[in-house]
């Protein structure tokens, strides 16, 4: 993908459109549809080993469990129902079919986490135990989801990347105990390292919080991230990080002082750049240094900006589910960083010094 469209869209057109069809999904007109990536087509694409976007305490669920065999969410005082976790990701993708007309998908990835579970009014006083299927109800807490465009493509480093888009609901960040208001939905557009199946995430392609009243309202916004996506932009960013190299000094260093920077005085740390990482997961970071098949130190111990950007992304994986885009957005920023470090830039020079 040599070429990339880098016109941006104007939100009152979407604007517009809404106001047009204010009961109802909508169509992209041609003439603003897909206005950062240009079409090709792929075929005879290398098959990657399958491994998890996320790991942590999840699970992997098809979506036909999540429209069968779970029940909705409501908010108590007033019981009106959720957007349920397979509606949003129903919503995802109409608004990917939308934008991306000419293009087939795979199969949805969906992971979740704490279930909460529940029974019928019927087995009020079963043992739990005794308890029949029919009998049990369930929910889950916390989804994260995503959708690949494998005609999409982009090779950074000898690494395959995929556009992929996808996003996040934590019902333990609504206040389902109170009247219905605006729901929180995380949704974001990148790419995804087909060799290990990290994702990358850009500030212009992340909502961190979502805030929607409606189905319509949710497409709108999902539609909005889509279009204003810049992938020239964060594409460049990626290929960047080959340009930057730091020596196995430097990454002891580099490690050393992200560890630090979690007990630092909260005076202190407000006068740094934010870094989210915990201690677990620096010591995988460092672990895969020198073990990792794909982006581990050369043989002089050095090691390029991008992998080491992968070395975070792919210990991100044992995040929580409610702070693992959050946590992969501050990847890139923090390797942007260190990229600016390196050319004497003052702000993130205290990780190497």
């Amino acid at each position: 993908m040599d070429n990339l469209i880098t016109t941006s869209v104007s939100t009152n057109i979407i604007e517009q459109i809404n106001r047009d069809n204010p009961s109802g999904f909508y169509s992209i007109p041609q003439e603003i549809r897909n206005p950062q990536i240009e079409y090709y087509e792929y075929t005879n694409l290398p098959v990657y080993e399958h491994k998890p976007f996320i790991e942590a305490n999840t699970q992997e669920i098809d979506l036909s469990v999540l429209q069968q065999d779970c029940i909705i969410p409501v908010f108590s005082k007033d019981n009106e129902k959720t957007i349920a976790h397979q509606e949003f990701i129903e919503i995802a993708l109409e608004c990917a079919s939308l934008a991306f007309p000419t293009h087939s998908f795979s199969s949805t990835e969906i992971r979740v986490s704490h279930q909460i579970k529940g029974r019928v009014p019927e087995a009020i006083h079963k043992n739990a135990k005794d308890l029949l299927e029919h009998e049990k109800t369930q929910y889950f807490e916390r989804m994260a989801f995503i959708i690949k465009i494998p005609s999409i493509t982009e090779t950074i480093n000898g690494n395959e990347l995929c556009l992929t888009l996808g996003g996040v609901r934590a019902y333990n960040q609504e206040n389902l105990y109170n009247k219905k208001s605006f729901e929180k939905f995380k949704f974001f557009i990148g790419f995804q390292n087909l060799v290990c199946c990290n994702l990358c995430v850009s500030s212009d392609g992340f909502v961190s919080e979502m805030r929607v009243s409606s189905y319509q309202d949710l497409q709108a916004k999902i539609l909005e991230v889509i279009l204003n996506y810049k992938a020239e932009k964060h594409l460049k960013g990626l290929r960047d990080f080959t340009n930057y190299s730091i020596t196995e000094s430097q990454f002891a260093q580099l490690i050393g002082k992200a560890r630090l920077y979690n007990h630092l005085p909260k005076s202190t740390k407000l006068e740094l750049p934010e870094l989210t990482f915990n201690d677990g997961q620096f010591n995988t970071i460092a672990r895969d240094f020198y073990q990792d098949d794909s982006f581990c130190k050369d043989p002089d111990g050095d090691i390029n900006l991008w992998s080491v950007f992968n070395l975070f992304t792919q210990a991100n994986k044992s995040s929580y589910i409610d702070t693992f885009l959050e946590r992969n957005l501050n990847a890139y920023d923090f390797n942007q960083g260190i990229c600016k470090a390196l050319d004497g830039d003052k702000g993130y020079q205290w990780f190497l010094s």
